[in-house]
């Protein structure tokens, strides 16, 4: 099942292993059965404290094929159901090392939360192996399972389960249950989970971001922009703040990362994971799930207030803004109502779920066909809709995508509704530019990729935005506002590529620390 280095890796970290772990398995006669049996005996061959067991009896409440992961004579807590390869093989070796006491690489705070819940709570996700946002949702209920009785965990593999995944209409993952009710969909990370099922967790939140003294300088944005401004903020030895709804932003939802100069090749999350180890290398005060509400800025000299949903409020001499970009919506009748139900926006993440489906790609350029390119090895059809007379992108993807027998593609095509019985999608309409004429295209997924929109909603009366809601920059990163200064996709500034955020928001400290010294200097 795994390959030599693999093998050899897998060694090495159940060499961490702290005690005996039993893996119970719950197999049939099918293939995946089959696979799993294989990559079972592959961890039992890894280590002398790993021991593979049959079920005992016969539950019929287990999936087929899965794998419990416990200490002897105890009741499993954590479960696999199906494969944990791909993206999710860091989530089985952590599930070993967590189960048998490793000190896990948390606070000790959130520690002590996990286990302080109450339970029961039951929690199944469900994942695909090509999901780069899945394993943070995975490890985290992993780890609440391994450290507190009253918590128990499965992971799901979405594109195995098709009847399960078909019944509960999961049609994008991560999707997470709690006690059989749907709890949530997308990346979440410990903190936020915690957040969940702890409703007293805000409040004490709120009351330690109001008592933080003010910043010299606070990063709004935690993205590669939003990175490289405070590794030049904190080495300039000035008090620095990261505020971030996600942090990796949106490069958390890149697969491939093969032009950043000096790394060759790499993953989003990878590259994320890579930016937050080296902001934390610093004195950075790092304030992750928190999304900003208003900037309410000060005059000359006087301090500037940020404002967040959660209703917490920080303090700063200088903000930078690099809050980055999202994903651009159709804006069409039915798009709210069935997105993650139909509509979504990650290929790599959802695709597998429409296996032998037929769906359609929404966008020419290169994110577009792409995706095509991508989906069209893992669902029966896809067709892809360009609203220009001729596809964007680059002429090698445009090569690949004709060459491929399963994929149509339609220019002259703009969308104009999105069609479903209520539960999931069913449809897509769309119009011909050319005759006018409405056409109806049976799909069961649409993966929207037309393009990105600033995140500048809440500057709006601010600073100067453009047309495009970007932020209006000079070439020192500074903004319409005195003291206030932005970088990366936010901004005016040209070609969105995460090289060209990290030396803005390079740029950008270096401005706002030049501003800092001209703004305390004493009068000549």
């Amino acid at each position: 099942m795994l390959d030599d280095d693999l093998k050899v890796q897998l060694r090495t970290y159940l060499g961490l292993l702290q005690r005996p772990v039993v893996l119970t398995a719950a197999l049939d006669a099918s293939e995946a059965s089959t696979e799993l049996r294989s990559l079972l005996r592959d961890l039992e061959e890894a280590s002398p404290l790993v021991r593979v067991e049959p079920l005992a009896d016969d539950d019929g409440e287990v999936r087929r094929p899965s794998f419990a992961v416990h200490l002897p004579g105890e009741e499993p807590r954590v479960r696999f159901a199906g494969l944990p390869l791909g993206h999710e093989f860091t989530s089985l070796v952590l599930a070993l090392l967590h189960v048998t006491g490793h000190p896990p690489k948390v606070s000790d705070e959130s520690l002590k939360q996990i286990e302080a819940v109450q339970g029961p709570l039951h929690f199944v996700t469900y994942f695909s192996q090509s999901c780069q946002n899945c394993p943070d949702v995975v490890q985290a209920l992993n780890l609440m399972a391994a450290r507190n009785p009253n918590v128990t965990h499965t992971a799901v593999d979405g594109a195995l389960f098709r009847a399960e995944v078909d019944e509960r209409q999961v049609l994008a993952v991560p999707t997470l249950y709690l006690n059989g009710e749907r709890l949530g969909q997308g990346r979440m990370e410990l903190e936020e989970l915690l957040a969940k099922i702890d409703s007293s967790d805000e409040q004490r939140r709120v009351a330690k971001l109001n008592h933080k003294e003010p910043f010299d300088m606070l990063i709004v944005g935690g993205g590669p922009a939003g990175a490289a401004a405070a590794i030049y903020a904190a080495r300039k030895g000035l008090r620095t703040g990261i505020v971030a709804e996600r942090f990796g932003g949106q490069v958390m939802d890149t697969l491939a990362i093969e032009n950043f100069i000096s790394v060759a090749e790499t993953e989003g999350p990878k590259f994320a994971a890579a930016l937050e180890q080296h902001v934390r290398a610093y004195p950075v005060d790092l304030i992750k799930h928190e999304r900003a509400k208003r900037l309410v800025t000060g005059a000359a000299g006087a301090l500037h207030h940020l404002e967040l949903e959660s209703g917490a409020e920080l303090e700063a001499k200088t903000v930078i803004v690099a809050t980055g970009a999202r994903w651009r919506d159709m804006n069409v009748p039915g798009e709210t109502e069935y997105r993650t139900r139909g509509v979504t926006y990650c290929p790599h993440c959802d695709g597998p779920l429409f296996k032998g489906k037929r769906v359609a790609v929404i966008g020419g350029g290169n994110s577009g066909v792409e995706a095509a390119i991508d989906l069209a090895g893992v669902v029966a059809h896809v067709t892809l809709l360009e609203f220009m007379p001729a596809l964007k992108a680059d002429d090698i993807l445009q090569r690949k995508l004709r060459s491929l027998t399963n994929v149509e593609i339609v220019t002259n095509a703009r969308t104009t509704e999105v069609l479903g019985d209520g539960r999931q999608v069913t449809a897509l309409r769309y119009e011909d530019r050319v005759t006018g004429e409405l056409k109806d295209l049976t799909v069961a997924g649409i993966f929207v990729q037309i393009g990105l929109l600033p995140n500048t909603d809440f500057l709006r009366g601010t600073v100067e935005l453009n047309r495009f809601g970007e932020i209006v920059v000079d070439h020192h990163g500074r903004t319409s506002v005195p003291g206030v200064f932005a970088a990366g996709d936010a901004t005016t500034v040209p070609f969105k590529q995460i090289i060209i955020a990290t030396g803005d928001g390079a740029k950008a400290a270096l401005g706002a620390f030049d501003y800092l010294i001209r703004a305390t200097a004493p009068a000549a």
